[in-house]
Parts: structure tokens; C-alpha cells; sequence
């Protein structure tokens, strides 16, 4: 083999190279009733990335989907059509497909437990009563894979979750909405470029 082929054959591998493959999945329910809602921030927080980096998506099998290529890296943003209770079924299909290891997948969720806006990236844990983490848990048969928790506060009445994470934002949500965007977009490209470690780091708290 010459110089020339040594060379392809290097950069072959390195495209193919599935640990530079990561797939990025919101978490949300498909229909414009849903569009604006807290229990989709994981759909809009990748709407708002693919417009910043004017990506657009596809509707592809059990979901729509995105690509995304930087630095050598390739991401795959989902955003699965089987409403939320059954995430798990999209992200195993990708993985798959993708052939992309639990490590390299991000999923991003909203969180009742948190304060509006708060950031919560964690390498594994429990599905914490959220029915999109609990089908996932289910699917792959476990807790370890990276998750980012957007949090929505728990400003509702007893018996009223229900309406509460279905309800849209406040005002004064939507005001502070952008910046918040803003920050969770660049924690999907240092999720991808820094790693988990650096990126928990240098976001949780923010």
C-alpha cells in the first residue's frame, strides 16, 4: 500500500470512527399543541441549534432528524415522533443505525426538580418519575447514558403537574428563554468537541 492509500485509508477510518459519532436527542411530543410547552424544551433547544447553525431537519424513521458536522465530529439531532412515552424506541434505532455507543448519546429532558432555566447534565442516573427517561431506561436495559436536564420549576398546585409541564411558558419564561437557549447550544457542541466531564464542569449550576 503507498503513501496515498495509507492516507485514505486513515481518513476512511477516522470519518467512520464511531466514537467521533454522537447522537443528541430532545426529548418532547410531536403536534403544534405541544410546540410551546415546558415538557418540550428538549424539542425546542435543538430547533433553536439547528437554526443558529442553519441546520434543517428530515422526518426519517420514528423521528426527525438532523446532521451536524464540526471538527471532525458528526452529530445526529433527534427529535422522535413516538411521543414522549416512547423515546426509548427512536434512540435505540439510532443508536443503531448510527452504530453510536450509550457514552456519545446526550438526551435532553425538562426537569420538574430544577428552577427555571437551571442546568443539570449527569453521565447516568434514575429517570426521575419522567416518562420519556423511564421508556428509555427501559429500551436500553439501563440508567447509564448521558442526560442534560433543563429545568422548568414545580410552580403548580397539588393535582395540577399534569396541566403544568403541558402548559406553556410565562412571560416572564419567555423573556428569559433565549439566553438560556443560547447557553444549551453550547453545551451540545462542548458535549461533542470537550466531553462530558469538561462540559459538566463548566455548565452544571449555570
Amino acid at each position: 500500500m503507498n503513501w496515498f492509500s495509507k492516507l485514505f485509508a486513515s481518513k476512511e477510518k477516522e470519518l467512520s470512527d464511531p466514537m467521533k459519532k454522537f447522537l443528541i436527542v430532545g426529548l418532547g411530543n410531536i403536534g403544534a399543541e405541544y410546540v410551546n410547552t415546558r415538557h418540550n424544551i428538549g424539542f425546542k433547544i435543538l430547533d433553536f441549534f439547528a437554526h443558529k447553525e442553519n441546520l434543517t431537519f428530515q422526518t426519517a424513521k420514528l423521528g426527525d432528524i438532523s446532521e451536524y458536522k464540526i471538527k471532525g465530529r458528526t452529530l445526529f439531532l433527534l427529535k422522535p415522533n413516538t411521543y414522549m412515552n416512547l423515546s426509548g424506541k427512536a434512540v435505540k434505532y439510532w443508536m443503531d443505525k448510527e452504530n453510536i455507543s450509550k457514552e456519545n448519546v446526550l438526551v435532553i429532558t425538562d426537569d420538574l426538580n430544577l428552577s427555571f432555566g437551571s442546568i443539570r447534565i449527569k453521565p447516568k442516573g434514575s429517570d426521575g418519575g419522567h416518562n420519556g427517561l423511564k421508556n428509555i431506561q427501559l429500551i436500553l436495559n439501563s440508567t447509564d447514558y448521558p442526560r442534560f436536564r433543563f429545568g422548568i420549576s414545580d410552580a403548580f398546585k397539588k393535582g395540577r403537574q399534569v396541566d403544568y409541564v403541558l402548559g406553556e411558558w410565562t412571560d416572564e419564561e419567555k423573556t428569559n428563554l433565549p439566553e438560556r437557549l443560547e447557553i444549551s447550544s453550547a453545551i451540545i457542541n462542548s458535549f461533542a468537541l470537550a466531553g462530558l466531564s469538561e462540559t459538566m464542569n463548566q455548565y452544571n449550576g449555570k
